[in-house]
């Protein structure tokens, strides 16, 4: 029998839109897609945060952004700021990239440094967000990928996420599992990168995904409901 979520698949989805050249139009039809089918989120670049939350207010959906994205080789200083901007025009929930030079470099202190201060200013900001560190696990060893999700619980994030959709490689059943166990009752894990189909998706919350973050959601939920018809 095909695998099915434990909960309705929308609310595992964070329906996202993070292609350079999309425009104006594009984003206010992705956050009317998300309140129709009450995703969890709408993750936008940060410039479309503010018109985003605008769109989505009254409704469940959260709006979300990237920051330090997608390398994640900012200043420290640039990180906060940039996260505090997005809170200030309504981000509720913030999805940024680890420094993962740092990491390659043996620097791991630096790199926890980096995203503590950063959970810090953030939520010194706003109590109720959303953090969620990105690991870019494609670039990563098993080892490293432990190392990065232990540095983002002990930073106080509440998600690690495995890609930012532009390095070379996605979410992998194998890298959810291992983060999954890795930081399970501690954070959890969010999927992201090259999910665009639902057996796909329901592999990835089968391995201990809580959120899906995929520009495919409307169709992902259209297959669920005809899978279950």
């Amino acid at each position: 029998m095909p695998p099915r979520s434990p909960r309705p698949l929308a609310t595992y989805i964070d329906h996202t839109l993070l292609r350079p050249e999309a425009p104006r139009a594009a984003y206010e039809a992705l956050a009317a897609e998300a309140a129709a089918h009450s995703f969890a989120a709408v993750c936008v670049p940060p410039v479309w945060v503010g018109p985003v939350a605008r769109l989505l207010a009254g409704t469940s959906v959260r709006p979300c952004t990237v920051i330090a994205f997608p390398f994640g080789y900012v200043h420290p200083a640039v990180r906060r700021e940039e996260s505090l901007r997005a809170i200030e025009d309504g981000a509720v929930e913030l999805d940024t990239v680890i420094d993962l030079s740092l990491l390659k470099s043996g620097e791991s202190e630096r790199a926890a440094d980096d995203l503590a201060a950063w959970v810090e200013a953030a939520r010194r900001e706003r109590r109720d967000l959303t953090l969620k560190v990105i690991l870019e696990t494609a670039l990563l060893t098993d080892d490293e990928k432990v190392r990065a999700a232990e540095i983002a619980v002990a930073a106080g994030a509440d998600f690690v996420k495995t890609s930012t959709g532009f390095g070379p490689g996605g979410a992998t059943v194998e890298d959810v599992a291992l983060l999954f166990r890795t930081v399970a009752g501690r954070a959890r894990v969010k999927a992201s990168g090259g999910i665009r189909d639902l057996d796909t998706a329901l592999a990835m919350i089968g391995a201990g995904a809580e959120r899906i973050g995929t520009s495919s959601g409307v169709a992902l939920v259209a297959a669920a409901r005809e899978r279950e018809a």
